[in-house]
């Protein structure tokens, strides 16, 4: 019999007998077996936690010096237990018994590692030379994975923390096998470098486990859905029967997109929020859509998105030879934090992006829309941009680019993944959002896909060799992390990959 369970990205199974499901925002779980739990703060002992490989490359004037760092699977993936083998979540809901409260839930529950062989086979989490792959569909004879959500160590129990006002932050990424609907996400967010172990001590909450387990997850979105915040359960107020089950709380932090991207559109887009470090949230302050609340709370959730297609630019960013850049090829995305006076204490005042493809640098395209003008995320395009698709300036409310150069220059956490969306589709970055407008509106059109394949189970059945690379990731002073990019074949056989497109945007 099968047991279907949506929940948001907290939930996690034991290994044997499960499907997870995964997207950025929410994650569903077909269980199989009874062996299942969600991300807790305590360790299990059953099973030794394992962290792949990862270069990181930091450059100056001088050239460019290789570290050895590696990866983090996020604490949602994990079986939780009371120490033995009693779930401390099981159908959606908490154990009465073991999380009457939310700093006793913590205290009981213990959260179990990840093999090597788990990495790979479960969740599709593979290291290569330069780089990572992610896999959209893993099998085993268990079960199937969808997606993944990794943060990069510094140590093996701390978080790498960026800073990088006055850097450029820099990867290579190969989208080829990256439909409409999925969406390969590089980014940062401001997460505790422990995983909010100090400060689950000085709110009385419990957290033993920490980065090492991939915990303290936030993001400008606020999500309710993260099982622990600070060392304590989310169970006050837990809904179960909501899809996905949701708690009273949020976990909100500044976030920083540097590429969410499939092979038909790409974004790049600052979410700053009104307050520092991890805030977790209750009422107003969440900004939840469904209270319409959602300009009200502390964190600006639209961001200001640079998305050139949305911007006019339609031949600048797709699959093949007719556009600047090509998708079907490897690709190196530079992205410069520009500073007032070009100091590292100045304000942020630009955040600018250029190309390298076939040894070619390729500027930013530029805004293609009436009273807006640019190739860059400033202060005056977002405002302009928001003027003309009369869209509410929460970027603006929030800060703009001082408060995200604020984060910027606190430090933040970089986060790689690749994911669906159960909740919109991804018709927000590669089609036309919201349904409810007429895509002539300036705005509503973001990409060229069709409103109908981002549905997850279409693209969990059709697209299951679909995988994203993460390469070749370099930080350091302006200028210093590219020197170009080697030339990458590109035949003229797309198979599946190019199938969901509107028919007008083909190019016959």
């Amino acid at each position: 019999m099968l047991l279907l369970i949506v929940a948001r990205l907290s939930d996690a199974v034991w290994l044997e007998g499960f499907e997870v499901f995964f997207c950025r925002s929410v994650a569903m779980l077909r269980v199989v077996a009874t062996w299942m739990g969600v991300a807790a703060q305590q360790v299990g002992t059953h099973v030794e936690e394992f962290h792949p490989e990862m270069p990181l490359w930091t450059c100056d004037g001088a050239g460019c010096a290789k570290e050895v760092k590696s990866v983090v699977l996020d604490s949602n993936w994990r079986w939780i237990h009371n120490g033995q083998y009693t779930n401390c979540y099981k159908d959606g809901d908490w154990d009465p018994t073991l999380c009457p409260d939310p700093v006793t839930c913590a205290a009981n529950c213990h959260m179990e590692g990840n093999s090597e062989e788990q990495y790979k086979k479960t969740y599709g989490i593979k290291t290569l030379d330069d780089g990572l792959r992610l896999d959209f569909v893993s099998t085993t004879k268990y079960g199937s994975n969808f997606g993944s959500r990794v943060y990069m160590l510094d140590t093996a129990d701390k978080y790498k923390v960026f800073k990088l006002k006055n850097r450029e932050f820099t990867l290579t990424v190969d989208m080829y096998y990256m439909p409409c609907g999925l969406n390969g996400a590089v980014y940062f967010v401001e997460m505790d470098a422990d995983g909010g172990k100090a400060n689950a001590e000085k709110s009385g909450g419990n957290n033993k486990a920490g980065a090492k387990y991939g915990t303290g997850y936030c993001d400008a979105q606020c999500p309710h859905d993260m099982k622990f915040m600070q060392g304590k359960a989310n169970v006050v107020g837990w809904n179960a029967s909501h899809t996905p089950p949701i708690g009273k709380w949020g976990a909100c932090c500044a976030e920083m997109d540097i590429w969410e991207a499939n092979s038909k559109a790409t974004a790049y887009t600052p979410h700053p929020c009104s307050f520092t470090g991890v805030y977790v949230c209750e009422g107003v302050d969440c900004g939840d859509n469904a209270k319409e609340e959602r300009y009200d709370g502390v964190c600006d959730k639209d961001g200001c998105d640079f998305n050139s297609y949305r911007l006019g630019a339609r031949d600048f960013y797709g699959r093949g030879k007719d556009f600047e850049l090509n998708a079907r090829k490897k690709m190196t995305v530079v992205t410069q934090f520009i500073t007032e006076g070009n100091t590292d204490d100045g304000d942020l005042i630009d955040i600018r992006r250029f190309y390298v493809q076939d040894g070619k640098v390729i500027p930013n395209s530029n805004v293609s829309l009436a009273g807006v003008s640019g190739n860059s995320v400033t202060d005056k395009v977002c405002a302009d941009m928001k003027s003309a698709f009369g869209d509410i300036d929460d970027f603006t409310r929030k800060g703009g680019l001082k408060a995200m150069g604020e984060a910027l220059d606190r430090g933040m956490v970089l986060v790689m993944s690749l994911w669906d969306d159960e909740e919109a589709n991804m018709l927000w970055l590669d089609s036309d959002y919201p349904l409810n407008k007429d895509p002539s509106i300036p705005g509503v059109s973001r990409g060229p896909c069709a409103t109908d394949t981002g549905l997850p189970a279409y693209l969990r059945e059709k697209y299951a060799e679909a995988r994203v690379k993460y390469s070749k990731i370099k930080v350091g002073t302006i200028g210093s992390t590219f020197t170009g990019s080697d030339d990458d074949e590109d035949d003229d056989d797309d198979g599946i990959w190019d199938d969901d497109r509107r028919l007008q945007e083909l190019h016959i």
